[in-house]
């Protein structure tokens, strides 16, 4: 337990795993995380993509090889070929592609189409995400003012294809998923958004859910829904709703979006509600890029940003999506 006036309810001191060759062995305080397919060694693939996205966005011009890119994430191409194509779906080249402006800008004419075919039929019901339902519940006014009182929600870090992230679930369902840099800030954050709710750690939770938001294979998808709970004015909650119609491996725009939520003027207030997400790529805010096909900004990074368009464009070019 942490002491002091100011530690975090939401903080636990807990002993660390001990690894004894690839399998994960943890102590008994600790509840062990599972390992997620993209986990197959306890190596941060996400972390090397996104060193090798800085790189490219430097060097793009000079079209660098995989010699010079596997040097730059410190493994021989044999090694650095092989880690990337099992946590990107496609070969570096293939992936390389999927990060160019006249890619973004042909995900975002598609995503057009398939965003006005999806919206014909309402908004008012649950959107598909990955091979997944997502059922989408707003908090009533009472609810906001009680900022979870009563409420034990089931706290825990996961590992993901994106980095570390945090995720919180509630008796009606998910309430918070954001990525991780630092764990006493994201704690923080989250006492924030539920400030008398009471949190129990549980990362063998939010392991398993983290396994089931990020799934990417066809065919593959559990018989339950997942729920997602949500704090927010009733226009952010018609903005969240609207994001859950945009497929994977396919992009939108704000202007389109506030379209999408006959407000075509609002594109402004659009891109403020999809900037206030409480839920990380569960509901898929990444997929909004600006009209010219630049990716913009986002609330845990652009870099992130554009590995997750990449990671989802490139599993739609090996028809897993």
């Amino acid at each position: 337990m942490v002491h002091g006036c100011d530690a975090s309810p939401f903080l636990k001191v807990e002993t660390p795993p001990v690894q004894r060759g690839k399998e994960i062995k943890w102590s008994k305080n600790r509840v062990g995380a599972a390992i997620g397919p993209w986990q197959i060694e306890r190596v941060n693939d996400y972390e090397r993509v996104a060193r090798i996205i800085r790189f490219l966005d430097e060097w793009h011009a000079s079209q660098p090889d995989l010699a010079t890119l596997a040097r730059r994430a410190g493994l021989s191409q044999f090694h650095f070929h092989r880690l990337f194509s099992s946590w990107a779906g496609v070969t570096p080249k293939d992936f390389l592609q999927c990060l160019t402006l006249a890619h973004a800008k042909a995900l975002l004419r598609d995503g057009g189409n398939i965003l006005d075919a999806a919206l014909a039929s309402g908004l008012s019901g649950p959107g598909r995400l990955h091979d997944l339902c997502v059922n989408l519940e707003a908090a009533s006014p009472g609810e906001l003012k009680s900022g979870g009182a009563s409420w034990t929600l089931s706290v825990g870090f996961a590992d993901s294809p994106f980095g570390k992230c945090l995720i919180a679930e509630s008796p009606r369902g998910i309430c918070h998923l954001s990525f991780v840099e630092n764990e006493k800030a994201a704690l923080n954050e989250l006492q924030k958004e539920w400030p008398e709710a009471k949190p129990k750690r549980n990362d063998s939770a939010a392991a398993k859910l983290a396994e089931r938001i990020f799934i990417r294979h066809a065919g593959s998808e559990t018989n339950a829904p997942l729920r997602a709970f949500v704090r927010g004015t009733p226009f952010q909650v018609r903005v969240w709703r609207a994001l859950l119609q945009v497929q994977p491996g396919s992009l939108t725009s704000y202007g389109r979006l506030a379209c999408a939520i006959e407000k075509p003027t609002a594109s402004r207030a659009v891109g403020a509600a999809v900037g206030q997400n409480p839920l990380a790529y569960l509901i898929p805010c990444h997929r909004v890029i600006r009209e010219t096909g630049v990716i913009g900004e986002y609330h845990w990074g652009t870099i992130r940003k554009r590995a997750m368009i990449a990671w989802e464009s490139s599993s739609r070019l090996a028809g897993n999506i």
